[in-house]
């Protein structure tokens, strides 16, 4: 009998970015990854909460995001800066994004295919107004979805 593959979650998502920012498009980007590091994102062991991207001498950096494991990852390098690859176009839209006062917030880390991709995406910050806003269209939509299903 064939073994059954064991499937976990493909991504790893930041569900705070969309909340604490007004997101516009988004791009996929590569990110330099030690062995040790890749195999506990791939056992969903990371966390893109905090994080965001600088830029630095016209690379793309990732900062603050928590990559940990019991692989023999060190406590100090759990959080260090790791490179963005992307192609200079890419960089040059999100400098651009970047000196127009937005920032660049990292969203989901795909770990499906062969590579481990960020997505990455330009976002204004919102205003605590704006969240309460959020907040209470998401409870007008729950308590609408759930009427509708309760009448049928």
């Amino acid at each position: 009998m064939a073994k059954k593959k064991h499937t976990t979650d493909s991504s790893i998502v930041n569900r705070r970015a969309k909340f604490d920012y007004e997101l516009q498009d988004s791009y996929r980007v590569g990110i330099m990854l030690s062995g040790a590091e890749t195999k506990a994102l791939r056992m969903g062991h990371g966390q893109l909460r905090g994080a965001y991207v600088t830029i630095k001498d016209g690379e793309l950096w990732l900062i603050n995001a928590t990559i940990n494991g019991t692989i023999g990852i060190p406590v100090p390098e759990e959080t260090r800066a790791r490179k963005l690859l992307a192609k200079h176009k890419e960089i040059e839209q999100l400098i651009a994004a970047k000196n127009s006062g937005l920032t660049i917030v990292p969203t989901k880390f795909f770990t499906k295919s062969r590579y481990i991709k960020v997505e990455i995406a330009p976002g204004k910050g919102k205003k605590k107004y704006d969240k309460r806003e959020t907040i209470k269209r998401r409870d007008t939509d729950r308590d609408t979805a759930r009427a509708i299903q309760n009448y049928k």
